[in-house]
């Protein structure tokens, strides 16, 4: 979906080698494991994600899935068209004393990162950057803030442009400022942050889902981490009280298309972004096969094929297809969700009864095709029986398409952790 796109005008995590196999860690030994990371994409054609940032601070909040004993963070600047000079970089956690906001981190828990021994880098254009790891226990659904100097003007930034979180910007290095210092920039973004591993014991390994809008937390509450892919870590946290736990890291990308790119014009004018990510199959390798210790795919995408570009059933499940050999081909399990309702949403002819066919055709074939490990049918658990082209009411958020936060939970609910294999 696109409706965060315009909201800024404001790449990809480089391969990361597992620094044990789960076999290792189910022996008793620590390993390496994503707990939190995200899609990222050029930025916009006009904008601070256009023009970079200068001797400033940029702050970020995540929430991981899952704890560990140590913790490292990784940066990318793999849509930058220079190097990305990093002055100085800080981790911490929030001030639960002061929850309305967002910026105040508890100074007693600041800790400074370093890559290479050193508290200033550089991260190469195209490139990711990976701190050096500390010990910094955290535990599961952990909320991190991560405050990030860039000294020297950035030009264009590598972001993700649906974040549902606050990020924050000060001038000159306020790494160590526990938060007056900073201002609110936007609800919307998380800029050059891609992930952070922590180190654990027992790892089955983690749940990857690859989606658009849906899946970014459109409609969803800010700041609250009401996404389905964050409901269902909840889920794995419920069911595994023994630390056997799955991280789930949400690869989505509000607006993403199967067979477009993200600035290609869609219906009713709309003019495409950048940060909509370049077409699903392009992203594979970045966003599903980098991730480390993937070990299972959720797939949910088609809906903007069909609305923003009006393509065929048949062009839908070609990709849908391709993406599931690669994904079984690379030894992952591979899981695909029912596209859902949206009539209602946008302007005259985003939503026709020939769209509605399209979106039925496809959704027959994934209920019927044997190709995939489990379909998760989310059509059929967020749609109104009255009207079954539409979103329940209760699970509407506004604008016809996008969940609200019972809707997220309904998404969520929906998954079979035994159909994850983990």
């Amino acid at each position: 979906m696109a409706a965060a796109a315009a909201l800024l005008m404001v790449g990809t995590p480089s391969v990361v080698a597992n620094a044990e196999s789960p076999e290792v860690a189910r022996h008793g030994k620590k390993t390496w494991s994503a707990s939190w990371a995200t899609a990222v994409a050029g930025g916009n054609s006009g904008g601070p994600t256009n023009t970079g940032f200068e001797n400033q601070t940029i702050r970020n909040i995540v929430h991981t899935t899952v704890g560990g004993s140590a913790v490292r963070v990784r940066l990318s600047n793999m849509y930058g068209e220079k190097d990305i000079q990093i002055g100085r970089a800080t981790i911490a956690r929030p001030d639960e004393t002061t929850p309305d906001d967002l910026s105040d981190i508890d100074p007693s828990t600041l800790r400074e990162l370093t890559f290479g021994g050193s508290t200033s880098a550089t991260m190469n254009q195209g490139a990711e950057l990976i701190s050096d790891p500390i010990d910094f226990p955290i535990g599961d659904q952990q909320d991190l803030v991560v405050s990030v100097y860039y000294p020297v003007l950035t030009g264009l930034v590598t972001f993700h442009g649906t974040s549902r979180q606050t990020s924050f910007i000060g001038d000159e290095d306020l790494t160590s400022d526990t938060g007056a210092g900073l201002r609110r920039l936007s609800d919307c973004c998380w800029l050059f942050l891609s992930g952070v591993d922590v180190e654990r014991r027992k790892s089955p390994g983690s749940v990857v889902v690859f989606g658009d809008s849906i899946a970014d937390g459109n409609g969803s509450t800010l700041n609250a981490n009401k996404r389905w892919p964050d409901l269902l870590a909840d889920r794995f946290i419920d069911a595994r009280p023994d630390s056997r736990t799955p991280a789930v890291l949400n690869m989505s990308l509000a607006g993403n298309r199967l067979n477009h790119e993200g600035t290609e014009s869609g219906a009713g004018g709309f003019p495409g972004y950048n940060e909509l990510g370049p077409n699903a199959l392009a992203r594979l390798d970045e966003d599903i096969f980098a991730q480390n210790d993937a070990q299972a795919v959720i797939t949910h995408l088609g809906i903007n094929d069909i609305w923003m570009s009006d393509d065929s059933a048949e062009a839908i499940i070609a990709s849908l297809r391709q993406i599931n050999q690669q994904v079984k081909a690379r030894g992952l399990r591979s899981l695909v969700g029912t596209l859902t309702p949206y009539e209602g949403h946008g302007e005259p002819g985003v939503w026709t009864p020939e769209k509605e066919e399209t979106r039925q055709t496809v959704n027959e074939y994934l209920r019927t095709s044997k190709e995939f490990d489990g379909v998760v049918d989310f059509d059929r658990v967020l749609r109104d029986p009255e009207q079954p082209s539409r979103l329940l009411p209760a699970y509407d958020s506004g604008d016809h398409i996008h969940p609200n936060d019972a809707g997220n939970e309904a998404m969520a609910g929906a998954v079979s952790l035994r159909l994850l294999g983990l």
